[in-house]
Protein backbone atom coordinates (compact mmCIF):
# COMPACT_ATOMS: atom_id res chain seq x y z
CA UNK A 1 0.00 0.00 0.00
CA UNK A 2 2.88 2.30 0.93
CA UNK A 3 4.61 1.46 -2.33
CA UNK A 4 1.45 2.32 -4.23
CA UNK A 5 1.15 5.70 -2.50
CA UNK A 6 4.79 6.46 -3.21
CA UNK A 7 4.25 5.60 -6.88
CA UNK A 8 1.18 7.88 -7.14
CA UNK A 9 3.13 10.70 -5.41
CA UNK A 10 5.96 10.39 -7.89
CA UNK A 11 3.53 10.55 -10.84
CA UNK A 12 1.81 13.65 -9.41
CA UNK A 13 5.11 15.44 -8.82
CA UNK A 14 6.28 14.66 -12.36
CA UNK A 15 3.04 15.90 -13.90
CA UNK A 16 3.18 19.12 -11.89
CA UNK A 17 6.76 19.69 -13.01
CA UNK A 18 5.71 19.38 -16.66
CA UNK A 19 2.82 21.85 -16.20
CA UNK A 20 4.35 24.37 -13.80
CA UNK A 21 7.80 24.78 -15.33
CA UNK A 22 6.60 26.23 -18.74
CA UNK A 23 4.29 28.76 -17.03
CA UNK A 24 6.98 31.38 -16.27
CA UNK A 25 8.27 31.06 -19.83
CA UNK A 26 4.76 31.48 -21.27
CA UNK A 27 4.11 34.48 -19.04
CA UNK A 28 7.40 36.01 -20.13
CA UNK A 29 6.56 35.51 -23.80
CA UNK A 30 3.06 36.98 -23.44
CA UNK A 31 4.39 39.94 -21.46
CA UNK A 32 7.09 40.81 -24.01
CA UNK A 33 4.74 42.29 -26.69
CA UNK A 34 2.87 44.16 -23.95
CA UNK A 35 6.13 45.63 -22.61
CA UNK A 36 7.29 46.56 -26.11
CA UNK A 37 4.00 48.27 -26.83
CA UNK A 38 4.03 49.95 -23.41
CA UNK A 39 7.56 51.28 -23.95
CA UNK A 40 6.79 52.30 -27.57
CA UNK A 41 8.89 49.72 -29.40
CA UNK A 42 9.41 51.45 -32.75
CA UNK A 43 10.57 48.30 -34.53
CA UNK A 44 7.20 46.60 -34.11
CA UNK A 45 5.34 49.67 -35.30
CA UNK A 46 7.69 49.95 -38.26
CA UNK A 47 7.09 46.33 -39.24
CA UNK A 48 3.33 46.78 -38.96
CA UNK A 49 3.17 50.09 -40.82
CA UNK A 50 3.24 48.69 -44.39
CA UNK A 51 0.46 46.25 -43.53
CA UNK A 52 -1.59 49.00 -41.92
CA UNK A 53 -1.08 51.22 -44.95
CA UNK A 54 -2.10 48.39 -47.27
CA UNK A 55 -5.24 47.80 -45.24
CA UNK A 56 -6.16 51.46 -45.29
CA UNK A 57 -5.50 51.55 -49.04
CA UNK A 58 -7.86 48.62 -49.55
CA UNK A 59 -10.55 50.36 -47.53
CA UNK A 60 -10.13 53.61 -49.48
CA UNK A 61 -10.56 51.98 -52.85
CA UNK A 62 -7.20 50.47 -53.70
CA UNK A 63 -5.14 53.62 -54.39
CA UNK A 64 -3.20 56.07 -52.27
CA UNK A 65 -4.83 59.47 -52.03
CA UNK A 66 -2.87 62.41 -53.44
CA UNK A 67 -0.82 64.06 -50.73
CA UNK A 68 -1.81 67.54 -51.81
CA UNK A 69 -5.38 67.00 -50.61
CA UNK A 70 -6.88 66.51 -54.07
CA UNK A 71 -8.71 63.24 -53.63
CA UNK A 72 -9.19 60.97 -56.59
CA UNK A 73 -12.83 61.06 -57.76
CA UNK A 74 -14.57 57.77 -56.97
CA UNK A 75 -15.46 55.31 -59.70
CA UNK A 76 -14.73 57.70 -62.59
CA UNK A 77 -13.74 54.73 -64.71
CA UNK A 78 -17.19 53.21 -64.26
CA UNK A 79 -19.78 54.29 -66.82
CA UNK A 80 -23.22 54.70 -65.20
CA UNK A 81 -25.72 52.18 -66.53
CA UNK A 82 -28.10 54.94 -67.64
CA UNK A 83 -25.38 56.50 -69.80
CA UNK A 84 -24.64 53.13 -71.35
CA UNK A 85 -28.29 52.97 -72.34
CA UNK A 86 -28.03 56.44 -73.88
CA UNK A 87 -24.99 55.29 -75.87
CA UNK A 88 -26.87 52.23 -77.11
CA UNK A 89 -29.79 54.44 -78.18
CA UNK A 90 -27.45 56.77 -80.06
CA UNK A 91 -25.90 53.84 -81.91
CA UNK A 92 -29.34 52.52 -82.86
CA UNK A 93 -30.43 55.94 -84.13
CA UNK A 94 -27.23 56.32 -86.15
CA UNK A 95 -27.88 52.93 -87.73
CA UNK A 96 -31.40 53.98 -88.70
CA UNK A 97 -30.06 57.15 -90.31
CA UNK A 98 -27.55 55.13 -92.33
CA UNK A 99 -30.26 52.73 -93.48
CA UNK A 100 -32.47 55.67 -94.44
CA UNK A 101 -29.64 57.22 -96.43
CA UNK A 102 -29.09 53.95 -98.25
CA UNK A 103 -32.72 53.61 -99.36
CA UNK A 104 -33.62 57.29 -99.75
CA UNK A 105 -31.97 60.65 -100.23
CA UNK A 106 -31.86 63.96 -98.35
CA UNK A 107 -34.20 65.35 -97.30
CA UNK A 108 -36.02 62.20 -96.29
CA UNK A 109 -39.77 61.92 -96.68
CA UNK A 110 -40.19 61.85 -92.91
CA UNK A 111 -38.07 65.01 -92.68
CA UNK A 112 -40.68 66.90 -94.67
CA UNK A 113 -43.60 65.26 -92.87
CA UNK A 114 -42.32 66.10 -89.38
CA UNK A 115 -41.26 69.64 -90.22
CA UNK A 116 -44.53 70.64 -91.86
CA UNK A 117 -46.65 68.69 -89.37
CA UNK A 118 -45.10 70.41 -86.34
CA UNK A 119 -45.49 73.87 -87.84
CA UNK A 120 -49.09 73.16 -88.92
CA UNK A 121 -50.48 71.43 -85.83
CA UNK A 122 -48.37 72.90 -83.00
CA UNK A 123 -48.16 76.53 -83.98
CA UNK A 124 -48.22 78.67 -80.85
CA UNK A 125 -46.61 81.92 -79.75
CA UNK A 126 -45.94 80.49 -76.30
CA UNK A 127 -44.24 77.44 -77.82
CA UNK A 128 -42.21 79.68 -80.11
CA UNK A 129 -40.90 81.69 -77.16
CA UNK A 130 -40.14 78.50 -75.23
CA UNK A 131 -38.30 77.10 -78.26
CA UNK A 132 -36.19 80.25 -78.51
CA UNK A 133 -35.29 79.95 -74.82
CA UNK A 134 -34.36 76.27 -75.10
CA UNK A 135 -32.35 76.78 -78.27
CA UNK A 136 -30.30 79.44 -76.47
CA UNK A 137 -29.13 76.77 -74.01
CA UNK A 138 -27.41 75.02 -76.94
CA UNK A 139 -25.75 78.15 -78.32
CA UNK A 140 -21.97 78.40 -78.55
CA UNK A 141 -21.54 81.06 -75.80
CA UNK A 142 -23.59 79.08 -73.28
CA UNK A 143 -21.81 75.81 -74.05
CA UNK A 144 -18.40 77.50 -73.77
CA UNK A 145 -19.45 78.90 -70.39
CA UNK A 146 -20.53 75.44 -69.23
CA UNK A 147 -17.34 73.72 -70.36
CA UNK A 148 -15.14 76.49 -68.99
CA UNK A 149 -16.87 76.46 -65.62
CA UNK A 150 -16.68 72.67 -65.32
CA UNK A 151 -12.99 72.70 -66.29
CA UNK A 152 -12.14 75.34 -63.70
CA UNK A 153 -13.97 73.44 -60.96
CA UNK A 154 -12.19 70.20 -61.86
CA UNK A 155 -8.81 71.94 -61.86
CA UNK A 156 -9.56 73.56 -58.51
CA UNK A 157 -10.37 70.10 -57.13
CA UNK A 158 -7.09 68.75 -58.49
CA UNK A 159 -8.63 66.40 -61.06
CA UNK A 160 -6.48 67.68 -63.92
CA UNK A 161 -6.88 64.66 -66.21
CA UNK A 162 -10.68 64.90 -66.21
CA UNK A 163 -10.45 68.68 -66.60
CA UNK A 164 -8.24 68.40 -69.67
CA UNK A 165 -10.48 65.72 -71.17
CA UNK A 166 -13.62 67.80 -70.57
CA UNK A 167 -12.15 70.84 -72.32
CA UNK A 168 -10.61 68.79 -75.13
CA UNK A 169 -13.87 66.94 -75.74
CA UNK A 170 -15.84 70.16 -76.20
CA UNK A 171 -13.24 71.92 -78.35
CA UNK A 172 -12.48 68.98 -80.64
CA UNK A 173 -16.16 68.06 -80.97
CA UNK A 174 -17.07 71.57 -82.04
CA UNK A 175 -14.27 71.52 -84.60
CA UNK A 176 -15.49 68.22 -86.05
CA UNK A 177 -19.08 69.50 -86.35
CA UNK A 178 -17.88 72.65 -88.15
CA UNK A 179 -15.76 70.56 -90.53
CA UNK A 180 -18.65 68.21 -91.36
CA UNK A 181 -20.93 71.19 -92.02
CA UNK A 182 -18.45 72.52 -94.57
CA UNK A 183 -17.98 69.13 -96.21
CA UNK A 184 -21.66 68.17 -96.47
CA UNK A 185 -22.95 71.71 -97.10
CA UNK A 186 -26.58 70.70 -96.72
CA UNK A 187 -29.04 73.55 -97.26
CA UNK A 188 -31.39 74.68 -94.51
CA UNK A 189 -35.08 73.72 -94.75
CA UNK A 190 -37.15 75.97 -96.99
CA UNK A 191 -40.57 74.44 -96.32
CA UNK A 192 -41.44 76.78 -93.45
CA UNK A 193 -40.27 80.26 -92.40
CA UNK A 194 -37.28 80.40 -90.04
CA UNK A 195 -38.11 81.89 -86.65
CA UNK A 196 -34.45 82.55 -85.75
CA UNK A 197 -31.51 83.71 -87.84
CA UNK A 198 -29.04 81.09 -89.12
CA UNK A 199 -25.93 81.57 -91.22
CA UNK A 200 -24.22 78.22 -91.82
CA UNK A 201 -24.98 74.79 -93.25
CA UNK A 202 -27.67 72.52 -91.88
CA UNK A 203 -26.07 69.10 -91.32
CA UNK A 204 -25.47 68.18 -88.56
CA UNK A 205 -27.26 70.35 -86.05
CA UNK A 206 -24.57 72.13 -84.05
CA UNK A 207 -27.01 72.84 -81.21
CA UNK A 208 -28.01 69.17 -80.94
CA UNK A 209 -24.42 67.90 -81.15
CA UNK A 210 -22.96 70.53 -78.83
CA UNK A 211 -25.64 70.16 -76.17
CA UNK A 212 -25.27 66.37 -76.21
CA UNK A 213 -21.50 66.64 -75.84
CA UNK A 214 -21.58 69.17 -73.02
CA UNK A 215 -24.64 68.30 -70.96
CA UNK A 216 -24.10 64.54 -71.07
CA UNK A 217 -20.49 65.07 -70.00
CA UNK A 218 -21.65 67.24 -67.11
CA UNK A 219 -24.25 64.62 -66.19
CA UNK A 220 -21.60 61.91 -66.22
CA UNK A 221 -19.45 64.00 -63.87
CA UNK A 222 -22.43 64.75 -61.62
CA UNK A 223 -23.22 61.06 -61.22
CA UNK A 224 -19.83 60.61 -59.54
CA UNK A 225 -20.99 62.73 -56.60
CA UNK A 226 -23.43 60.07 -55.44
CA UNK A 227 -23.69 56.29 -55.26
CA UNK A 228 -27.50 56.41 -55.12
CA UNK A 229 -28.73 54.57 -58.21
CA UNK A 230 -32.03 56.42 -58.54
CA UNK A 231 -30.38 59.80 -58.17
CA UNK A 232 -27.88 58.88 -60.87
CA UNK A 233 -30.73 57.87 -63.13
CA UNK A 234 -32.54 61.17 -62.51
CA UNK A 235 -29.38 63.16 -63.31
CA UNK A 236 -28.93 61.37 -66.63
CA UNK A 237 -32.65 61.62 -67.42
CA UNK A 238 -32.64 65.39 -66.86
CA UNK A 239 -29.63 65.79 -69.15
CA UNK A 240 -31.28 63.67 -71.85
CA UNK A 241 -34.51 65.68 -71.60
CA UNK A 242 -32.59 68.95 -71.87
CA UNK A 243 -30.64 67.74 -74.91
CA UNK A 244 -33.87 66.48 -76.46
CA UNK A 245 -35.64 69.80 -75.87
CA UNK A 246 -32.78 71.77 -77.44
CA UNK A 247 -32.79 69.56 -80.53
CA UNK A 248 -36.58 69.65 -80.84
CA UNK A 249 -36.51 73.43 -80.60
CA UNK A 250 -34.36 73.60 -83.73
CA UNK A 251 -36.98 71.64 -85.65
CA UNK A 252 -39.85 73.71 -84.26
CA UNK A 253 -38.10 76.93 -85.23
CA UNK A 254 -37.81 75.62 -88.77
CA UNK A 255 -34.02 75.88 -89.08
CA UNK A 256 -33.14 72.16 -89.18
CA UNK A 257 -34.38 69.00 -90.78
CA UNK A 258 -35.18 66.32 -88.19
CA UNK A 259 -32.38 64.15 -89.61
CA UNK A 260 -29.93 67.01 -88.91
CA UNK A 261 -30.94 66.97 -85.27
CA UNK A 262 -30.88 63.17 -85.03
CA UNK A 263 -27.37 63.09 -86.49
CA UNK A 264 -26.27 65.78 -84.04
CA UNK A 265 -27.66 63.81 -81.10
CA UNK A 266 -25.86 60.66 -82.23
CA UNK A 267 -22.54 62.35 -82.80
CA UNK A 268 -22.60 64.42 -79.61
CA UNK A 269 -23.60 61.48 -77.42
CA UNK A 270 -21.03 59.05 -78.81
CA UNK A 271 -18.33 61.73 -78.81
CA UNK A 272 -18.88 62.61 -75.15
CA UNK A 273 -19.04 59.01 -73.95
CA UNK A 274 -16.09 58.06 -76.17
CA UNK A 275 -13.98 60.69 -74.44
CA UNK A 276 -15.20 59.36 -71.10
CA UNK A 277 -13.95 55.87 -71.88
CA UNK A 278 -10.67 57.22 -73.28
CA UNK A 279 -10.10 59.22 -70.10
CA UNK A 280 -10.85 56.16 -67.95
CA UNK A 281 -8.33 54.12 -69.97
CA UNK A 282 -5.67 56.82 -69.59
CA UNK A 283 -6.29 56.98 -65.85
CA UNK A 284 -5.99 53.22 -65.52
CA UNK A 285 -2.73 53.13 -67.48
CA UNK A 286 -1.14 55.94 -65.49
CA UNK A 287 -2.26 54.52 -62.13
CA UNK A 288 -1.21 57.50 -60.03
CA UNK A 289 -2.69 60.24 -62.20
CA UNK A 290 -5.11 62.53 -60.48
CA UNK A 291 -8.43 62.15 -62.22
Amino acid sequence: MRDTCSWIKEIAVGAWARIAVPIPDALALSAAPLQSRTHGDSSIMTDQAPEMRDGMRDLSGGEDQPESGAATPPHLSTMPIALRGVAAGALALALLLLIGLAVDHWPFAWDRAILTGVRTHARSEALRKAAVDFTALGSVPVLILMVGGATMLLLARGWWLTAIATAASGISGGAVVTLVKHIVSRARPDLVPHWVDVHNASFPSGHAAGSAMVYLTLAALATQATQHRRLRLVIVLLAVLLVGAIGASRIYLGVHWPSDVAAGWCFGTLWALGWWWATAAARASWHGARA
